[in-house]
């Protein structure tokens, strides 16, 4: 990306949405804009976790805000993110379909591992650079990322299910606050995050760093009150307690620096950071500028530098876990992208729209096979599974459930697919992949010169994959696999028309 480009980040957390948004100055983010707004979506998940009617409106009335601020940025400007409730909501496509419209932007629900590499990229970026290896701590909402790293790479990554907006709601209703309710907050928050224990043991970090809302509160509070600045220890986190068991209900806390959209939920931060500092021995915690949203930004040059993209080498690693055939692999990835380009220059697709939907037939070829190390019988059925369940640093979540349709969708029939039948970009990435398995079902290189697949001209649903002369006869099993998946397109509601492919 050039130097002046604006970049802009979505945060859509379990307490507040947050917009950021930066210009790009010699690889370094420098902010021109932030917006907040406490929209408090994580207390709106009803018994059955479905999100509450009130809940969506909130979001969506901060969301189209949001969206009119950023008209005029480009799709690859802007990254939006969401987090834990949007992780549980069992009706999350009900609220995202509506949200993505009035934002103007896709949204992607992002994963708990992937939420906490991202934080670790937003804490780095806005720290110096040392050698020093780093323990980051982000008490969100309704989940708690815990990330060891150095310099800008993060090595270890958790998320644990317990959070600020959740202990508050659970352990201090209506606001109580009493000694009873912080040591039972903390007894659930350890158990909780007991497993941490030996992963993040004192010994793997150097200097413990805090990031986001709960870290940030506590921090103002205790500097307000003349404890030693930037920094959170364990007397100034017990001299907290003790002055909100006083008040004994949030809306009698009177503390400087306590803003008020975390007053309802002080008592369930304050028990759960208390946890983290007694499992893990922290003695000292520093609060860190960079967030959730800050990795978001960063993230965003990273996807338009193909060569750094986490993505590529998440997949790769994939592959080589699950034993691919790597060579049979790229066989397919390169004819499938050679027909893929053709159906899409036939249809006057922009080359920047081509080049991004190539990157992921790509993957979904280099990975098409990683079923096969459970069985062989029914291995796309394995590997759709592997992609629905998998950690892959870079991805979303609904971005992964896109790559895992295609890889279930390369081979037998298409009724399977029905949901995504009408979603024209993902039909053209299958045809191209599954007309790519055909031909190289020899699992040798072969020479498709004088193929073309193309869009035909009186019909948007309809490809004509033209053979040259002579083609049927030099390789009549291809020929015959070609035909059988002419017949098994007639069962959809797109055609695949076949010249010249008859011995």
């Amino acid at each position: 990306m050039q130097n002046g480009t604006r970049l802009a980040a979505v945060d859509l957390g379990s307490n507040s949405f947050r917009l950021e948004i930066g210009q790009l100055d010699h690889g370094q983010i420098h902010r021109t804009e932030y917006l907040k707004e406490t929209v408090r979506q994580g207390s709106g998940l009803d018994a059955d976790r479905n999100l509450t009617s009130e809940a969506m409106q909130r979001g969506w009335d901060c969301l189209a805000r949001f969206g009119e601020r950023l008209s005029g940025f480009k799709p690859t400007e802007v990254r939006a993110v969401a987090t834990q409730t949007l992780r549980e909501a069992r009706n999350r496509d009900v609220f995202l379909s509506r949200a993505c419209e009035v934002l103007g932007f896709p949204i992607d629900v992002i994963s708990g591992r992937e939420e906490a590499r991202l934080i670790y990229q937003g804490v780095a970026h806005m720290l110096p650079q040392s050698e020093e290896r780093r323990l980051v701590v982000d008490i969100g909402g309704r989940s708690t990322e815990l990330i060891l790293g150095q310099h800008l790479t993060a090595q270890v990554m958790e998320s644990y299910r317990v959070g600020s907006v959740a202990w508050s709601m659970k352990y201090f209703p209506n606001g109580q606050l009493t000694t009873a309710a912080f040591n039972m907050a903390e007894i659930a928050a350890k158990s909780v995050l007991d497993e941490a224990l030996s992963t993040y043991r004192r010994d793997t970090w150097d200097v413990a760093y805090g990031s986001s809302g709960t870290m940030g509160a506590v921090a103002d509070i205790l500097t307000a009150a003349g404890w030693p600045a930037a920094t959170v220890t364990r007397d100034g986190l017990e001299w907290l307690v003790d002055k909100l068991i006083k008040a004994q209900h949030c809306d009698r806390v009177r503390l400087v620096g306590l803003k008020e959209d975390r007053r309802a939920v002080i008592g369930g931060g304050v028990s759960v950071l208390r946890a983290v500092f007694d499992l893990l021995s922290i003695d000292h915690l520093y609060p860190a500028q960079g967030a959730l949203r800050h990795g978001a930004l960063y993230d965003l040059l990273d996807r338009e530098d193909g060569q750094s993209d986490l993505r590529t080498t998440s997949m790769k690693r994939l592959a080589s876990n699950f034993g691919v055939d790597f060579p049979q692999a790229t066989r397919v990835a390169n004819v499938a992208s050679t027909l893929f380009f053709q159906l899409q220059t036939s249809m006057h697709t922009t080359s920047s729209d081509i080049t991004r939907l190539l990157k992921n037939l790509n993957w979904a070829a280099q990975i098409h096979e990683i079923g096969c190390q459970i069985s062989h019988s029914e291995y796309h059925k394995h590997g759709a599974y592997i992609l629905d369940n998998a950690d892959a640093a870079g991805f979303d979540l609904p971005e992964l459930h896109r790559l895992s349709m295609l890889v279930l969708g390369h081979r037998g029939k298409l009724k399977k697919l029905d949901t995504e039948l009408g979603n024209a970009v993902f039909m053209h990435q299958l045809l191209a992949l599954r007309l790519a398995v055909i031909l190289c079902h020899a699992r040798r290189d072969i020479d498709i010169k004088g193929l073309r697949l193309e869009a035909a001209s009186d019909s948007v649903r309809q490809f004509v994959l033209t053979c040259p002369p002579g083609w049927a006869q030099l390789f009549p099993q291809s020929a015959h696999l070609l035909r059988e998946e002419a017949l098994a397109w007639q069962k959809t509601n797109w055609t695949l028309v076949l010249n010249g492919c008859d011995v």
